[in-house]
């Protein structure tokens, strides 16, 4: 018997943004993700947004997530170079470097999704 599930998506998935500089790495000026939480049911494909800012010209997008031990797990990146959009098993990227916007999607949603 299958129940219906439905779960938060989380506050605790993170959008950092890395950027490179020639002398070394530097945080990002500003990344803020859009929405806090997406209610889906399981198996679902979920998105959630990120906007950021930047002035340097080569950088990486990072996407991590927070599990509730407090641990801090990577994801997934894209690099602002590469028009090719990552993947990693579940999850996706779609960047649009021209809107200075990210998103991960999440291809069938589980509870461990859940944050």
């Amino acid at each position: 018997m299958q129940r219906d599930k439905c779960h938060m998506l989380p506050q605790s998935l993170l959008c950092v943004l890395v950027a490179l500089a020639l002398s070394g790495c530097i945080v990002a000026q500003e990344v803020t993700q859009v929405q806090s939480t997406a209610s889906r049911q399981e198996g679902e494909e979920v998105t959630l947004d990120c906007s950021y800012e930047t002035s340097y010209v080569v950088y990486y997008l990072s996407w991590y997530k927070q599990l509730l031990s407090g641990d801090i797990i990577f994801l997934t990146r894209q690099i602002s170079s590469s028009t090719a959009e990552e993947r990693s098993g579940r999850y996706s990227v779609v960047f649009q470097k021209s809107l200075m916007s990210i998103s991960l999607v999440i291809s069938a949603s589980q509870p461990e999704d859940s944050g």
